[in-house]
């Protein structure tokens, strides 16, 4: 990875013109909401984003971030690393109603008011939305045991049938 420091905002179309590609990291101090959720994080996010236009005309911005954190397994509390890898494809819009009229392999980004698209939100978004809802380790690695039984179900169960009880009314 380029130890380049990427911009924040970027002119998608410009970009797209000069097929840019976009190649370095953004640092974790900066992305305050990923740090919320987080034990431990990285030093910086590796990024790669493309810039190009499709055979439809579209501006579009495909990439891929990576970067490692530390979170809290839900099953004995101790904080785990964890690698968070997403790969991502863009097309911007200028407002939401344009969002859509967009191809379903493309997810919308909505322009600022100066026509540029928020890099790092965007990364923060993606990296943010592939943490695990219910972060765990993997059952050979983490120090609790697992309290679910694993196995068969008996052919028969024997359970009360609820309405003998009012064979007793009558």
């Amino acid at each position: 990875m380029n130890n380049l420091k990427l911009p924040v905002t970027i002119d998608p179309y410009k970009s797209a013109q000069r097929r840019l590609v976009v190649e370095g990291y953004f640092e974790i101090s900066r992305l305050e909401r990923l740090l919320g959720e987080a034990e431990k994080l990285a030093e910086h996010v590796d990024v790669v984003i493309n810039f190009d236009v499709d055979e439809q005309g579209l501006i579009v911005l495909s990439g891929e971030a990576s970067t490692r954190v530390y979170l809290t397994c839900q099953r004995c509390n101790e904080p785990f690393e964890h690698e968070l890898k997403v790969s991502f494809a863009f097309s911007p819009v200028k407002n939401e109603e344009k969002a859509d009229e967009l191809p379903e392999h493309y997810d919308a980004v909505v322009l600022d008011e100066n026509g540029e698209v928020n890099l790092r939100d965007l990364v923060e978004d993606e990296l943010l939305v592939s943490i695990p809802l219910i972060p765990k380790h993997n059952l050979e690695d983490c120090g609790q045991q697992a309290d679910s039984t694993w196995g068969k179900l008996p052919d028969t169960l024997e359970k009360p049938n609820p309405f003998d009880v009012l064979k007793n009314l009558k």
